[in-house]
Parts: C-alpha cells; sequence; structure tokens
C-alpha cells in the first residue's frame, strides 16, 4: 500500500461519529484476527543530528476482542546482526519495510500498520491541542539538554562547552506542558534520580502520547472545531502511516472502548545486557538479548498480549 499523510485525529473523530453506525468488519474478522500491531516510529526530522534515526520505537498492540491496548517500548540500542547497526538506524537504512521486518523478528509478532512521527512537528502538534497534561512520574533535572543550533559552538574557547546546553527541571506530578516543554521532557538524556536510562526516557515518551491521546479524545478538543483545523494543518506535514481511512476510524473506536485500559510497558531487566564495546557492536554502547537469541523476549511479549 502506498505510503501517505493521515491526520490520526480525523480518524479518531471519525471513528467517533460512526460509533453504531459503522464498522470495517473485514479489519475485525480477516485471517481470524484479534489483535493488531502498529509499529510507532518517532525520528528527530530536519535540523537535528541523525534526522532518520528512530530513537522512540514503540509496538502498540490493539486488542480487537476485549478493551485493552499494550504500549510496548522497543530500545533504540537493540542491535541487530543482520544490519550490523542499532535498530534506530533501521528506517534510515531500509525505511519502514526494513524497520517493520526487524521489529517482527525480534518481537515474534506481525507489524500490521506503521506509523511515522517527525518530531520536527511534534512540538506544533501539542501547541495545535493548545498543551497537553502530562503525568511525571520522577522530579528529575537536566544540567546538559542540548541547545538546537549550538551543537559546534565552541563556547569562546570554554573547555566544559557549557553554552551548548541549558537546565531543565520537572516536578513529580501532573505538569502542563506546551510543545517545546513536552519535546525537552521526551528527549532529556542527563536527568538525575534514574532518569538518564533510555528505559526512563522510553517511559516518559509513552506518558507523552498517552497524554496526546487524552487531550485528542477530550470534549475540549472534539467540539472545538478551530483547534481541529488548527492540529489538521500542522499533523498532516508531521505523520506518515499506511493506515486506510476506515481503519483509522475503527482503531480510534478501540483507543475509546480501552479507556483506562492502555498499557505503558518496557521490557523487564535480565532479558536484554549491555555487552563491553567491542569491535563486533561497532564500539558502541547497545542491547543484545541475554540468552543470545529472542525467544525469551518474544515469549515476554506473547504471554503480555495473549
Amino acid at each position: 500500500m502506498h505510503k501517505r499523510h493521515f491526520i490520526i485525529l480525523v480518524g479518531v473523530i471519525l471513528g467517533l461519529i460512526t460509533l453504531g453506525i459503522f464498522v470495517n468488519r473485514k479489519f475485525f474478522t480477516i485471517g481470524g484476527m484479534e489483535r493488531v500491531n502498529i509499529l510507532i516510529l518517532g525520528k528527530s526530522g530536519a535540523g537535528h543530528a541523525g534526522p532518520d534515526l528512530t530513537d522512540t520505537l514503540i509496538l502498540a498492540s490493539v486488542a480487537l476482542n476485549k478493551p485493552e491496548i499494550s504500549l510496548i517500548s522497543i530500545p533504540r540500542d537493540l542491535w541487530i546482526p543482520e544490519i550490523r547497526a542499532k535498530i534506530n538506524s533501521a528506517y534510515y537504512w531500509g525505511g519502514t519495510e526494513l524497520a517493520d521486518s526487524l521489529v517482527e523478528k525480534i518481537t515474534g509478532q506481525s507489524v500490521d500498520y506503521t506509523l511515522v512521527i517527525n518530531f520536527s512537528g511534534f512540538k506544533d502538534i501539542v501547541d495545535a491541542l493548545g498543551g497537553v497534561n502530562v503525568d511525571v512520574a520522577n522530579s528529575f533535572t537536566d544540567n546538559l539538554y542540548p541547545i538546537a543550533g549550538k551543537e559546534n559552538d565552541l563556547c569562546d574557547g570554554g573547555k566544559e562547552l557549557k553554552c551548548r546546553y541549558e537546565t531543565i527541571r520537572f516536578e513529580k506530578g501532573v505538569n502542563f506542558m506546551d510543545g517545546t516543554t513536552a519535546l525537552k521532557f521526551v528527549r532529556s538524556r542527563n536527568g538525575d534520580n534514574n532518569e538518564n536510562t533510555d528505559i526512563a526516557r522510553e517511559m516518559r515518551q509513552q506518558k507523552v502520547i498517552s497524554a496526546i491521546k487524552n487531550k485528542i479524545l477530550s470534549y475540549q478538543t472534539l467540539l472545538n472545531p478551530v483547534k481541529l483545523i488548527r492540529f489538521w494543518k500542522v499533523a498532516s506535514s508531521s505523520i506518515e502511516t499506511d493506515l486506510d481511512f476506515s481503519s483509522i476510524a475503527v482503531l480510534g473506536k478501540r483507543f475509546l472502548i480501552a479507556g483506562e485500559n492502555v498499557h505503558s510497558l518496557a521490557i523487564p531487566d535480565g532479558i536484554l545486557i549491555s555487552p563491553p564495546k567491542s569491535q563486533k557492536y561497532n564500539n558502541q554502547y547497545v542491547f543484545v538479548p541475554k540468552a543470545g537469541d529472542w525467544n525469551e523476549l518474544q515469549g515476554w511479549i506473547k504471554d503480555l498480549i495473549k
């Protein structure tokens, strides 16, 4: 199916409008499907280093026979022997086709659809919604958040290159965030209070995704045509997907039915390990399966979403 831009919000709204009127039966019954899996990829986009590296990878598994959705984060540093690189470079090397096939291989789950979000437009998407309320799990401070455009600034000869960074802080609890703040929250890599790990970053990304979902489905958004049109214009240039129109409507219904049963999940400790840097891994920090194959990870996911 030809890749093209779609506006997820529009699909959700039309799903709401057509509740009880329209259901794409083929979507539910083809091959006896009980779940639909959507690979969500977030790339940096123009103006950032590695614009086509997908540092956000989430497998969204949507149950069709019960009200449940699982969001499974896949570490960007997962080493993939087939391409001799981390999984976050799969989209760069082979687009969604390669990314889909590799995620299927490591998870043991089919990827039915793919959605690519360009984080260059992420800020504008959040702002188009009027900001979002994010439930921050841990307070943290990051003194080394990079300032866009200053990556090569010599800071007048200062050895610590402090001019390249700013300090950002977040307090535990519900925080209202505009687009700029939300982007900093999901991209921070050097926070204290154990917020400097890839797992912590993945969980923050899922927090914002949940906040965006809640804002989209709120009456304040659904009943505000000005906000909807503004979101339409912004998101159309930031989202790429192969979801067709009717499937988006059905998925919108599933998100509504799921309600609070949308679970954000990270791969538990012990399944993956970080081996010493070596030529085998291009001298990079990576994750590999502790057992030497993907069977344990696949088993964990299978038990999780059955």
